[in-house]
């Protein structure tokens, strides 16, 4: 490449110490600067190995001490307590002192007795360790957090007999995080909230967002339940190693059963879905609650396809399988397979990327599909349900983190023969009125972040949540400086009882990443449109940063609607980012079924 002559670059600044003169730049330039770089990291280090392996390991002692006391970490909302609790002291009372000339620069002093009180509560000290019991609704996706803890280099341990700490008892299997490791800090990345401060540009002014994603608590994202424990404690715990499996389940209940009942909370239970319906077995999910397994329990008759599927996958995946004498009585859906078409474009989508990841990690058939392939039209003979990711379509201020750039015009000449029928791009002239057609005509189309802006363009009577009055009357988005929330986790409401949130609990945390949030008009019911997942409150935000949080009570997150004979399922955050947020995986898996789901009844 040639690099130009640009009057700025050639100014020194540290973070371009070296200014050059424009030339012709080679690649092997570039390795030389690399090979330098790490000759002159290898440099330093040999000379100063003892003081850098020392640091290491003190830091790693460091976090050990910590975990083994009482120890606090500060963190903006305990600085704010702080604030609100010398707030309530007596009018006059003396402080330490303020003004221009004290220490703190001109910040205004606090009685320093509030610094045991508030910045050291006994009840906001650190947790010494997190217990992740084995009783929980969902313990195969607890073993895939813990398999995460042990490739970040964290100990675990696990119960090998029943415990009890604090007055609450433990089951043999349950995992035991302790807070006294070198990796103490990591510890509490994966189970505690992130909180970033709250900075404005001046006094008065709007405030300075992270510059990137501020909230991934992934214990939360996972939907772990755990407990923090405050105290040292110990017990029956054997540290482990090597990647761990689910505990295997077995098929109980009745010998020659009618028929198995499968719990729908499992996310393992869409991997046993998926390997039944492809041995032609019979599949369905029960509207009613059976059995305490929450809504949408699955009921596979019994069958000789059934019965090696079921068998395998309880051992493999941890799936509890329970064996019926009778059907159990009540409406149901009957799960069809499904031919599923995953949006992709010229140049990769990455959400669609990570999305074809999940598919392949829960055994889901399907079928990447570009542009070219839609706007052929005749969906509906090659798919059931179509699938489009944050970035594949962008109207209005939808801001995702999944790309969505304009996909600029491209010469097909200049592209190889085997990539030109991925060219092209989503339009509302020609690839629209096609989408339209598939659903009205009994597909499926599930959208994420930005592309849920086609749903309007598809007869949804939904709109933006995120607006304000105008000087004109008229509606605009809200502008940045009153709401901004990039990639932070948020509580949102669920309605179990809806098939494309059965298995899910009635709270959960949704990754939010500048995402689109609706309002549902007036004649939505009436339009057989509904709210499937929303928010309500002012105070949502449970780990990252939120600016104007109190604008998303009341919108709704995820929306399903009836479109002719198919579905348009709109779900604003990214339920399945990065792979991460297995607690909202559902919301996508059960969509992927549930537009071509048939009605049944068991009497």
């Amino acid at each position: 490449m040639d690099i130009p002559l640009i009057p700025e670059k050639q100014l020194y600044i540290s973070d371009l110490p070296l200014p050059i003169r424009p030339q012709a730049w080679h690649y092997r330039q570039s390795i030389d600067y690399e090979m330098e770089t790490n000759r002159a990291m290898l440099d330093y280090a040999s000379k100063n190995r003892e003081t850098l392996l020392f640091n290491i390991y003190r830091m790693g002692m460091n976090s050990i001490e910590r975990g083994s006391r009482d120890s606090w970490t500060i963190t903006p909302k305990r600085i704010e307590a702080l604030k609100e609790a010398a707030a309530k002291l007596p009018a006059g009372r003396p402080s330490a002192g303020g003004g221009s000339d004290a220490p703190g620069g001109g910040a205004v002093a606090v009685p320093s007795e509030l610094y045991d009180k508030i910045l050291h509560d006994p009840a906001a000290r650190d947790a010494r360790g997190y217990i992740m019991t084995a009783k929980q609704a969902d313990f195969p996706t607890v073993v895939k957090f813990v398999n995460m803890l042990l490739k970040s280099g964290l100990d675990v341990m696990r119960a090998s007999a029943p415990f009890s700490v604090a007055g609450k008892t433990y089951g043999a299997g349950s995992y035991i995080v302790k807070s006294a490791q070198a990796f103490r800090p990591m510890v509490r990345e994966m189970f505690e909230p992130q909180d970033h401060p709250v900075d404005a540009a001046y006094p008065g002014g709007p405030p300075v967002p992270p510059y990137d994603i501020a909230g991934w608590t992934l214990a939360l994202q996972m939907g772990v339940a755990y407990d923090r424990v405050l105290d040292d404690f110990s017990g029956p715990f054997v540290k482990i190693t090597g990647m761990q499996n689910p505990p295997p389940a077995e098929i109980t209940g009745v010998s020659n059963p009618a028929g198995y009942l499968i719990s729908h909370r499992m996310n393992n239970s869409f991997v046993l879905m998926n390997r039944l319906l492809k041995a032609k077995a019979d599949v369905y999910w029960m509207k009613s609650e059976v059995q305490d397994l929450g809504t949408g329990a699955l009921w596979i008759p019994a069958s000789a396809s059934a019965f090696p599927v079921l068998q395998k996958g309880a051992g493999e995946l941890g799936v509890a399988v329970y064996g019926l004498a009778k059907a159990p009585v009540g409406d149901a859906l009957k799960i069809k397979p499904v031919r599923i078409g995953l949006y992709d474009q010229f140049g990769g989508l990455m959400p669609s990327g990570w999305t074809r990841w999940l598919f392949e990690q829960y055994e889901f058939p399907f079928e990447v599909v570009y542009p070219q392939t839609l706007d052929a039209g005749n969906l509906r003979s090659k798919f059931d349900v179509l699938v489009f990711t944050d970035g594949a379509m962008r109207r209005g201020t939808a801001t995702g983190r999944g790309g969505g750039r304009p996909v600029p015009q491209i010469d097909p000449q200049s592209v190889p023969e085997e990539f030109r029928a991925t060219l092209g791009r989503i339009t509302v002239e020609k690839t629209i009125p096609q989408v339209k057609q598939f659903v009205e005509s009994g597909g499926a189309v599930l959208t994420v972040g930005s592309s849920t802006s086609m749903a309007e363009l598809l007869g949804v009577p939904v709109s933006n949540h995120l607006v304000e009055a105008a000087t004109n009357g008229e509606e605009r988005p809200l502008p940045r400086n009153k709401f901004y929330i990039p990639g932070s986790l948020v509580r949102a409401h669920v309605d179990s009882s809806n098939p494309l949130a059965y298995g899910m609990p009635e709270q959960v945390e949704m990754f939010f990443d500048s995402s689109p949030v609706f309002k549902l008009a007036p004649d939505a019911k009436a339009k057989n449109t509904s709210a499937v997942a929303w928010f309500e409150g002012t105070h949502l935000l449970d780990s990252g940063w939120a600016w104007g949080e109190k604008y998303l009570d009341g919108g709704t997150a995820v929306a399903d609607a009836k479109i002719g004979e198919g579905h348009v399922t709109m779900m604003g955050p990214e339920v399945t980012f990065r792979g991460e947020p297995h607690a909202t995986f559902k919301l996508l898996f059960n969509g992927l079924f549930y537009g071509n789901a048939q009605t049944a009844i068991f009497k």
